[in-house]
């Protein structure tokens, strides 16, 4: 499959970077795109893409032409995030947080920085001017803020949850 695509984005960059397109050989290609893809995403944009692509076969006007080269751009665009090379462990869930860094996110604190009590406190006056009930928000949030600062000015006091 990964030698397709790379033959498909060969053929989309020839037709994009051409002087005068040839919108019906691009019509064919997003037609067989549409037809032998796999990906989900990529039949999508190359349907997409065909009545524009045969609407600018016959067509010299400017606006459709540009329209069919955005089109094209699109399909592109989608083959180069299928052909990137990933970093990383694929499909890996996201590493859970901890109690204080949910606290620190909570205040709107970064992650990896010591704080002072001050600073703490700082943040929950801030937060909270938005979260309180009599401003309008809810009394769970702001609850939820009160605990994130105790927390985090007693960290030994809490279990990590």
């Amino acid at each position: 499959m990964m030698e397709r695509l790379e033959s498909w984005k060969l053929a989309l960059e020839r037709l994009r970077s051409a002087e005068s397109a040839d919108w019906a050989e691009a019509g064919r290609l997003a037609a067989e795109i549409a037809r032998m893809s796999t990906e989900a995403v990529l039949r999508q944009a190359a349907e997409q893409a065909l009545p524009v692509l045969r609407q600018a076969t016959g067509n010299d006007h400017y606006s459709v032409a540009l329209a069919a080269q955005r089109r094209v751009g699109v399909i592109l665009d989608v083959v180069h995030d299928l052909t990137a090379p990933r970093f990383g462990r694929r499909n890996a869930m996201p590493k859970k947080l901890s109690s204080e860094d949910r606290a620190r996110k909570t205040l709107g604190l970064p992650l990896a920085v010591q704080l002072t009590c001050e600073d703490i406190n700082q943040a929950y006056r801030r937060a909270a001017k938005g979260m309180h009930p009599d401003r309008g928000g809810s009394a769970e949030a702001f609850i939820d803020l009160a605990a994130a600062r105790d927390l985090l000015i007693h960290p030994g006091a809490h279990k990590d949850a």
